[in-house]
């Protein structure tokens, strides 16, 4: 199948025994959808798919929020409780990591990227957030996107626990730095 690629974040699946998913089921959730090239990567909710040109059996269009609004309903049909999702384009993910900061990922440091759901900004969540720990802590926003690092050998004195308790929180996903990168170069694999 050919058309534009895309990467779903799904949030709080298969996490300390919750909101169990099996990827063959996600699988065949998504091609149920009218989603093509479907795959999966690691057992965290990244869903690698295709929509083509006439958006997927003509039942979704590819924009990403009339696509997250898709992919929510099929997966809540399917599975029987709500998986938030984000989607991004295979441009629009490959713009998160490129501008990322010039040492995020350094062996030095533990980095994420906090995926943000439309419509909040990094603007909006950068002025809510709590200080972080100085010396430890770094926080920088991208396109739709929050860059997110702590020094490996004060990992433990981190404050981002403050963020994660936040209710802004919920309208977001993280993925590890090494995951984010992977997942770009599953987009590129075709």
């Amino acid at each position: 199948m050919t058309g534009r690629r895309f990467v779903a974040l799904l949030r709080g699946i298969n996490v300390g025994g919750r909101n169990p998913v099996a990827m063959p089921d996600l699988i065949a959730c998504f091609e149920h959808a009218g989603f093509g090239d479907v795959r999966t990567h690691l057992s965290s909710g990244n869903v690698l798919f295709t929509v083509n040109d006439s958006g997927g059996r003509g039942r979704v269009a590819s924009s990403g929020s009339k696509l997250e609004a898709a992919i929510e309903h099929a997966l809540r049909e399917r599975f029987g409780f709500e998986i938030p999702c984000i989607v991004r384009s295979r441009d629009e993910f490959a713009a998160t990591i490129e501008q990322a900061p010039a040492d995020h990922g350094s062996e030095l440091l533990r980095s994420d990227v906090y995926f943000l759901k439309s419509p909040l900004t990094a603007d909006e969540v950068l002025g809510e957030l709590p200080e972080l720990r100085e010396g430890v802590d770094s926080i920088a926003p991208g396109p739709g996107a929050l860059y997110f690092s702590r020094v490996k050998a004060r990992a433990t004195k981190t404050r981002i626990q403050k963020l994660m308790a936040m209710p802004v929180f919920r309208q977001m996903t993280v993925r590890s730095w090494k995951t984010a990168t992977r997942l770009l170069a599953l987009l590129d694999d075709d």
